[in-house]
């Protein structure tokens, strides 16, 4: 008998294809589990139906893949992990993670079963993704995985450097104050040994007016 396949068959034929069965088969199995009808012409027909509507829908979507195939082409993404020795991962990067970040940081709505990886990724480097979107639209992503203790690193190196940029800073300020105080007290001394002299000298005059006074009253003594 002769039968049109609504459904995929594997091995037998795919929907929409005409072919001749067995007539057990047909009538057992094909026709009951609504894989296929019978050939005749109304049967024909609506199954030309069922294939322009089919290759309608491909003909779009192929459309949609290859406007969102320009759009991911060479979009570049990050994803950061934690790693110890060797630049080797704690845990793994997988399609999932990659779908997740390509939504989050490009807006790019992807299947994560489209994303093909042979094994998950285990080590910081950088990677060219491939995204199967179709069969023959094939658009790769640039990913880099960057490990969060190297960054910490980083930043841990920059923090120290400001530190000792700070404490240079401050022990050169103690410096200036330092010298700043022992010019100060050497120049309050000077002042002092100064102002000693000039008492010492007031000290003198006093004790020669004096000695001056009683020679005077001496003399007008011996005048009287």
């Amino acid at each position: 008998m002769k039968v049109v396949f609504i459904e995929d068959v594997p091995s037998v034929a795919r929907a929409g294809e005409i072919k001749e069965v067995a007539d057990g088969y047909g009538r057992n199995y094909l026709i009951p589990k609504k894989l296929a009808v019978l050939a005749d012409a109304r049967a024909t027909q609506i199954v030309e139906a069922q294939k322009k509507r089919k290759a309608h829908f491909e003909a779009e979507t192929e459309a949609e893949m290859r406007e969102l195939a320009k759009q991911v082409e060479g979009v570049e993404i990050a994803i950061k992990a934690k790693a110890g020795t060797k630049d080797r991962l704690y845990g793994s990067i997988t399609n999932a993670d990659i779908a997740d970040e390509l939504n989050r940081s490009a807006g790019l709505v992807i299947d994560k079963r489209k994303i093909e990886l042979e094994k998950p990724i285990h080590e910081i480097g950088s990677y060219d993704v491939t995204v199967r979107l179709t069969k023959d639209i094939i658009p790769r992503v640039k990913l880099s995985v960057i490990g969060e203790e190297e960054k910490a690193e980083v930043k841990e190196k920059k923090e120290g450097k400001g530190k000792k940029e700070k404490k240079e800073k401050k022990g050169t300020k103690a410096k200036k104050v330092v010298a700043e105080a022992k010019a100060s007290a050497e120049e309050a001394e000077v002042k002092e040994k100064k102002e000693g002299k000039a008492e010492k000298r007031g000290k003198k005059r006093t004790k020669a007016e004096k000695v001056v006074e009683e020679a005077k009253a001496e003399g007008q003594k011996e005048t009287e």
